[in-house]
């Protein structure tokens, strides 16, 4: 109950939706089937809040286990004091828990466990009595001489006295929570090169300092790399000097500390703690610096897979290349390959006559109406000849540059040669892009996330937590849309709610040997594939054509009687229309809330609607545009291909996509390019800059 009060606190929501919540958690329910058919319990929470409940549960539940763990080996050694247990028991981290340990937690051999060894832990004892001053010092230290022990003058027993006092301060909970906080408020990071001569993508960073407070995330992750390349050279700096003022009254309680245990203690801080902290808050650092460049690739991967899919258009793909020549693949609007070929259109080559021979055929014979064209190496010279093809033959084709990031990638996976296994793995590429725009989701689920091309520094995150978020999303995306259980790849289903790898590959078998799905209920039907799998699954799956027209809704199969209810009443209006008073007399009337209501009655309003198809589609294009051919205040349409925390990468039709800084997306202040910008948004740009050498184009959306 108390974790329950503190969540509900924490992410400012009712305790009675985060109990329910955590009940349908625990029963193994999945966040995609909570968020949408559980919404009276929850609130209304969608899947972001869902996964953030989630996240945070596990990790106090974390945080519980490992208080009761730390207290239990501090008992371990007869020193569990109620002071100490209520210190642990009040840690609001996991950091705090291992602070208040540190002082107990087994460690290897120390100046200040051998100066115990020694028997001078009580006269370290002694030395912090505020009686004690340095005078009196000297006269106590005689008394632990002993040479048998190793303690052969009161200046040893004093420096063994001040190692303990040193390590003491060092792990003392409230000292590294100041110096904590002083590092937060006052540190500054300061970078130099270690090289001034050298040349490398960080020389804006080679003589540069920001306060931590102050310096953004993707800064932190490119100086963290430019440090790990060897180029740069990191530090923290801040008042030392003041920190350890500080750290000496807190910890001795006095003004003006006798010179010995200043002493003492600004050597703890400089040799043990400073360092540890350091350490601590560059990790720190990094990890904000981490969770906010996952967000933005989670925000953009999300954004890339809701893209509009192109529908009933034959598509010719050309993944184009130099040497081994432009690999083709045409496919029909479901996306089954109908022709391969290649065509050596690009250098060294340059069979021009040919490779326009072999379009044009593939073009007529297949009823082509679009051509996607991979924005590889070689893409320019591809596309000046399709649309040279286009324009003299009068064909009524338009051509988009695609994406290829990843292609390659699920060429030579497994999955690819499981799907298209007679064909060669240099022409699976060609299928990919090509299929990449007719269903943006169905085929980028297959490509690993950190593939796809989107994001920032993707790399240099932690890959697991990384991982992690990234499959939520697509989780979120594929069950948000739902699937076609007639057509889905087993890589598509895979993401499901409920729905595992195996039971994904056995939908599929079962399609192949039954024929096609007629009703939901045949689910249950597919091995392994039980009661629980369905009641996680079924809303998300869709059957167009169906004996039962809800089986092509998002309505899950346990709210088919108030559907019918709900479509009865529909029919009994004159316009169909229903008001949100009519909706409430009858969730009163039929048990069902009102939140499942309402979703019911907008799917059937539109049946079989797909959500993406309200997002503009790709930009078509007929004419080719060359960087030599931009100039300052050319107006341009384009696509946002990535956003970043400084700005958005924009394709203008140009190989090399423009950049638009933050500075130069809005007329007023935002924080984020996000807040203005999203992958796969159709913008109108302005040129500001062309800089032909180094391949960049500085772009604006201002007074456009």
């Amino acid at each position: 109950m108390e974790m329950t009060l503190h969540l509900a606190k924490e992410l400012n929501l009712d305790s009675k939706h985060v109990a329910a919540t955590i009940e349908l958690l625990d029963q193994g329910n999945t966040v995609p089937f909570i968020a949408r058919y559980r919404k009276e319990l929850t609130g209304e929470m969608d899947e972001n809040m869902l996964r953030q409940l989630q996240e945070r549960l596990a990790y106090l539940r974390a945080l519980a286990a490992r208080q009761q763990e730390v207290k239990r080996l501090i008992a371990e050694q007869n020193l569990l004091t109620d002071e100490l247990a209520q210190l642990i028991d009040s840690a609001t981290s996991l950091q705090q828990v291992e602070d208040a340990y540190l002082p107990y937690r087994p460690k290897r051999r120390t100046r200040a466990t051998m100066a115990k060894e020694k028997g001078l832990e009580p006269l370290a004892d002694s030395l912090l009595d505020v009686r004690i001053n340095d005078a009196s010092a000297v006269e106590l230290c005689r008394e632990f001489i002993d040479e048998e022990k190793g303690v052969d003058s009161s200046e040893e027993a004093l420096s063994g006295a001040q190692d303990i006092i040193a390590e003491r301060v060092s792990e003392d909970f409230t000292i590294r929570e100041l110096t904590r906080n002083f590092y937060r408020t006052y540190g500054e990071l300061v970078v130099t090169a270690n090289d001034s001569k050298a040349t490398s993508p960080y020389e804006m960073y080679y003589d540069y300092s920001e306060p931590l407070r102050r310096i953004p995330a993707h800064r932190i992750l490119a100086i963290n790399r430019g440090e790990k390349e060897e180029f740069l050279k990191v530090e923290l700096n801040l008042p030392f000097e003041q920190l350890i003022e500080r750290i000496v009254l807190r910890y001795t309680k006095r003004r003006q500390a006798p010179l010995f245990l200043q002493a003492a203690i600004a050597d703890g801080c400089k040799r043990l703690l400073f360092p540890a902290i350091e350490r601590e808050v560059r990790n720190n650092l990094t990890e904000v610096a981490e969770e906010q460049a996952i967000k933005v690739f989670a925000e953009n991967l999300r954004n890339l897979l809701l893209q509009a899919p192109v529908k009933g258009a034959s598509v010719l793909a050309i993944d184009p290349a130099y040497r081994t020549g432009c690999k083709i693949a045409v496919l029909n609007p479901e996306g089954r390959v109908l022709d391969t070929g290649v065509a050596y259109i690009t250098p060294p080559q340059n069979d021009l006559a040919a490779g326009r021979a072999l379009l044009l055929r593939l073009i007529e014979a297949n009823g082509v109406s679009i051509v996607a064209i991979g924005n590889g190496t070689g893409s320019r010279e591809a596309e000046e000849v399709v649309a040279a093809l286009i324009s003299e033959k009068q064909l009524p084709v338009a051509y988009t540059i695609v994406n290829e990031a990843g292609a390659s990638v699920y060429s030579a996976s497994p999955l690819a040669a499981e799907e298209l296994p007679g064909l060669d793995v240099t022409l699976r590429g060609a299928v990919s892009i090509g299929r990449r725009l007719q269903d943006p989701m169905a085929e980028s689920v297959k490509i690993d996330p950190k593939s796809i091309g989107v994001g920032q520094y993707q790399h240099d995150v932690n890959q697991k937590r990384l991982a992690q978020t990234l499959q939520g999303v697509v989780e979120d995306v594929v069950n948000s849309v739902g699937v076609d259980l007639n057509t889905a790849s087993a890589a598509l289903l895979n993401y499901v709610a409920g729905v595992s790898k195996s039971v994904a590959k056995n939908i599929v078998a079962f399609r192949e040997e039954n024929g096609p799905f007629s009703s939901r209920q045949q689910l249950l039907q597919v091995p392994r594939l039980g009661p629980a799998a369905f009641l996680q699954c079924a809303g998300f799956c869709r059957i167009p054509g169906a004996r039962n027209p809800l089986d092509n809704t998002p309505v899950h199969p346990e709210s088919y009687p108030v559907a019918e209810r709900l479509w009865q009443s529909m029919e009994e209006q004159a316009a169909g229309d229903l008001t949100e008073a009519d909706l409430a007399a009858l969730a009163a009337e039929s048990g069902a809330g009102l939140p499942t209501l309402r979703d019911i009655y907008a799917a059937l309003l539109r049946p079989g609607r797909d959500p993406r198809e309200d997002l503009p589609g790709p930009v078509f294009r007929s004419d080719v545009l060359k960087m030599e051919d931009l100039k300052p205040d050319m107006i341009l349409p384009g696509v946002v291909r990535n956003v970043v925390d400084f700005g958005a990468f924009v394709d203008i039709g140009v190989k090399q996509d423009g950049l638009v800084h933050i500075s130069e997306i809005s007329d007023h202040f935002i924080k984020h390019p996000s807040e203005a910008l999203q992958v796969g948004e159709q913008v109108t740009v302005r040129v500001l800059d062309v800089d032909l050498k180094r391949k960049r184009i500085a772009l604006s959306l201002k007074g456009v």
